[in-house]
C-alpha cells in the first residue's frame, strides 16, 4: 500500500511567498520580473536574505544558501517557497537542512532542474507533495501570465490540474495509467544514486527531463537506471524535455528520445513522450508525488492530479 502524501495547503490572496536560490547564483534584475508578476496574483512576496548573494557559481556559500531555505521552511507566515533558478548546488544544502518543522507545516516548494534534489527528499522521507515548476528565472519578462505560469497559479491556489498533449510517437495504452508521479532531471536524479536519497521508482510513474548533455551521458544515465532495477517495475516513463542536447565528433547515432526507446523496448513498460514540462518554453507545472491517472484519447494523452 502506498504512503499515504500531505499535499501542502492551497494560497490565498495576501498570503507571502519567499523566493531563494539553493543553487546557482541569479541577479536582481532577472528576479524583478518575476516578484512583479506574483504580486499581481496578490500575494506578498519576500526574498532570502542571501538571494542576491555570489560564492564563485553558486548564490553564496553553502550554509548560506542552506540558511535562507531553513529560514522560509520554518516561518509559518511564509505559505510557499519558490527556487529563484537550478544550476548546480541544492545537493550541497541538504546537509545543512534541518525538515522537522516544514513536516509539521508543509507548504509548496516549487522549482524544477537541480531542485529535483528537493522533490526526491521531501516526497520520499517526508511525505509531502512539492511543485515541479516555472521558476522566477524563466517566468516572462514582462508582467503578464504565459500557460505554464498561469497553471503554476492554479495549483498554487488549490485549483485542480490536468492537461493534454499530443505525442509525436503513436503511444498504445490498453487501459487507463495510474500511478504516483516521481522524477524529474535524470542527471540529479543520477547524482543521487547510491546515497540515503536515491530515487525509489518501483510502482511509480516515472518522470524524467534534462538539458545540454551529451547524448552518450544520456545512454550511460539510463543504462544506470535500467542495470540497477529501477525502470523494472515502474507503471511507466514519461518523457519531458530533452533539450538542447549536444554529440561528439563521431556521432552517437540516436537522439536521446531513440536511445530511451531502445533500453525501454523490451521492458513491456509504456514510453511516453514529448511531456510538456521541463527545459522549455512550455513547462507545464508537475506535481510530484501526485497520484495521477494517464489516458489516451485519440491522438492526445491526457493527466490528471489527485487532490
Amino acid at each position: 500500500m502506498s504512503t499515504r502524501m500531505t499535499t501542502p495547503p492551497p494560497l490565498e490572496e495576501g498570503d507571502t511567498v519567499g523566493i531563494v536560490a539553493p543553487a546557482r547564483s541569479i541577479t536582481p534584475e532577472e528576479v524583478e520580473p518575476a516578484i512583479r508578476l506574483i504580486e499581481s496574483w496578490g500575494l506578498w512576496v519576500v526574498v532570502g536574505e542571501n538571494l542576491y548573494s555570489t560564492h564563485h557559481q553558486f548564490a553564496g556559500t553553502d550554509e548560506a544558501r542552506a540558511a535562507d531555505l531553513q529560514q522560509m521552511m520554518d516561518d509559518e507566515n511564509i505559505r510557499a517557497i519558490l527556487c529563484a533558478r537550478g544550476g548546480y548546488g541544492t545537493i550541497r544544502t541538504l546537509q545543512h537542512l534541518d525538515f522537522h518543522h516544514f513536516t509539521r507545516h508543509p507548504k509548496w516548494l516549487v522549482g524544477f532542474s537541480d531542485i529535483t534534489v528537493l522533490h526526491t527528499y521531501i516526497n520520499q522521507q517526508l511525505h509531502i507533495k512539492t511543485l515541479h515548476g516555472q521558476m522566477p528565472l524563466n517566468f516572462p519578462r514582462q508582467m503578464v501570465d504565459n500557460h505554464s505560469t498561469d497553471m503554476l497559479k492554479n495549483v498554487l491556489f488549490g485549483r485542480p490540474l490536468s492537461y493534454s498533449w499530443e505525442p509525436s510517437k503513436k503511444v498504445e495504452l490498453k487501459e487507463t495509467l495510474t500511478g504516483r508521479v516521481t522524477g524529474g532531471n535524470l542527471s540529479v536524479i543520477q547524482s543521487l544514486a547510491a546515497t540515503p536519497y536515491d530515487l525509489q521508482t518501483k510502482g511509480k510513474i516515472l518522470f524524467l527531463e534534462d538539458v545540454d548533455e551529451y547524448l552518450y551521458h544520456i545512454d550511460r544515465m539510463m543504462m544506470n537506471l535500467k542495470l540497477s532495477g529501477k525502470l523494472k517495475d515502474i507503471c511507466a516513463l514519461v518523457v519531458g524535455g530533452m533539450t538542447s542536447m549536444r554529440d561528439n565528433s563521431v556521432a552517437f547515432g540516436k537522439d536521446a528520445y531513440q536511445i530511451i526507446y531502445d533500453i525501454m523496448k523490451e521492458s513491456g513498460v509504456p514510453v511516453i513522450p514529448d511531456y510538456p514540462s521541463g527545459h522549455m518554453e512550455t513547462n507545464l507545472p508537475v506535481i510530484m508525488g501526485s497520484d495521477v491517472k494517464v489516458n489516451e484519447k485519440g491522438s492526445k494523452i491526457t493527466i490528471e492530479f489527485s487532490d
